[in-house]
């Protein structure tokens, strides 16, 4: 099944067309900047010229970086507070005139992983990390996730895990790789104390970098680069995409203001 998988970032918004039964891209992906403070009408605009790009009319998935439930936006941190209570998946279907599904941006590049890269065959507790504009986590057991987990909020030294150990905290404080080390490895002792996970799997653009970050971590769990690297955001929402979307798309959108 050939499905648009587009993943929201922080920094951008990327997207292609992927083949749900092998994780391939069908073509080179599109990335456009995120709009300036990520209000829901810019960026579902955005959504719809990366949509636009492939002259796609068909199903579609997206990976947004908040809890969503029935497409329903819980919380934001990294995007405009307009977006809770927003119905994205309207939202974006009422732009792209498309059928779509969104989900949390980390459990969907986790859903990749397990399907097609790192976490492939793999059971007991495995647990997505996506560093960024901010921390991801994604929770599976034997297979199965636990939806919205946030724990790129986990309280560390009285600030958010992300704020001291995302990829931004470290461009934004120009750490070097010895400095974030250490920062990422007591996040991710704070992790291993809560879940006792048998293999923890780091995505996000920095994954590209891995070699020189991961060997320096001192963790007892098996920490793994993510296979997809930062592709795994749009493979995932391509999967994440193949189910129906929910009763929440007929329901109408919240009213978006526009100065």
């Amino acid at each position: 099944m050939h499905i648009l998988g587009i993943d929201v970032g922080g920094s951008g918004i990327k997207g292609a067309p992927v083949d749900t039964e092998t994780g391939q891209l069908l073509a080179e992906r599109v990335r456009i900047k995120t709009p300036e403070n990520a209000e829901p009408q810019p960026v579902a605009e955005v959504v719809n010229q990366v949509a636009q790009a492939f002259e796609w009319t068909g199903p579609m998935g997206i990976g947004f970086p908040a809890p969503l439930k029935s497409g329903i936006v819980m919380m934001a941190a990294n995007i405009s507070e307009a977006w809770v209570g927003l119905n994205a998946e309207q939202l974006f279907m009422d732009a792209t005139g498309c059928p779509c599904r969104v989900g949390n941006d980390a459990d969907v590049a986790g859903l990749a992983e397990m399907a097609f890269g790192a976490g492939k065959g793999r059971n007991g507790t495995v647990i997505m990390i996506t560093l960024g504009t901010g921390i991801g986590t994604a929770i599976f057991h034997d297979g199965n996730l636990l939806p919205n987990t946030e724990f790129g909020h986990l309280e560390i030294k009285g600030e958010d895990a992300e704020f001291r150990a995302s990829d931004a905290a470290r461009e934004r404080e120009d750490l070097s790789w010895g400095k974030y080390a250490k920062r990422l490895n007591t996040y991710l002792l704070a992790m291993e104390r809560l879940f006792w996970p048998d293999l923890f799997i780091i995505g996000g653009g920095i994954s590209k970098k891995h070699e020189k970050f991961l060997p320096l971590l001192s963790l007892q769990t098996e920490t793994v680069p993510a296979q997809l690297k930062n592709g795994a955001g749009i493979v995932g929402a391509a999967l994440f995409g193949r189910a129906e979307p929910g009763p929440a798309k007929k329901k109408p959108a919240r009213k978006v203001l526009t100065s």
